[in-house]
């Protein structure tokens, strides 16, 4: 008996799919890729209904025979240079038992006709330097480092946290 992949949009109104995105982004948070100590309390009681009020997010889940293995979440941006919006991959999640089996692949050729659909210029994501199994799928995906001029190097990603103030 063949397996069968089947992507679509999370619908975070649907109790399964937002149980099935929680767990695969609890998943990812666990991975020593996504930080290894998994998600807050805080995140697991706010993150699906705060989401939902999030606009331009866009995700979908991989379904493998009926079981959510994959999950990709993405943000619209907006590209100065092209003036035209561009579509962020924000997370990026398949189950440690399902890699390799090209579900990553299928979820991001699914942003890509997301963005497509919202006439983004181009996909973006951020990848750490020692995910070279990431990378790799990121390349055959199409994805290349965000160069403007190889003098100039290769773009880095920054951050910056914003503790909350007390009062």
């Amino acid at each position: 008996m063949q397996s069968r992949l089947v992507v679509t949009a999370v619908d975070l109104n649907d109790p399964l799919q937002a149980g099935a995105f929680l767990d695969l982004l609890e998943h990812y948070a666990r991975d020593p890729m996504g930080g290894g100590d998994g998600l807050s309390d805080y995140a697991k009681v706010h993150l699906v209904g705060t989401l939902k009020e999030v606009p331009g997010y866009h995700g979908a889940l991989a379904w493998l025979d009926g079981q959510a293995v994959g999950l990709i979440d993405c943000f619209a941006g907006f590209s100065t240079f092209a003036a035209k919006p561009l579509l962020n991959v924000h997370d990026l999640i398949v189950l440690a038992a399902h890699r390799g089996c090209g579900i990553g692949q299928a979820l991001l050729a699914w942003a890509e006709v997301r963005a497509r659909e919202l006439g983004c210029c181009k996909l973006t994501l951020e990848v750490l330097s020692s995910n070279t199994r990431a990378m790799a799928s990121y390349r055959q995906a199409g994805f290349a480092p965000y160069v403007l001029d190889p003098a100039a190097g290769h773009a880095l990603l920054m951050q910056k946290y914003l503790p909350e103030e007390t009062a």
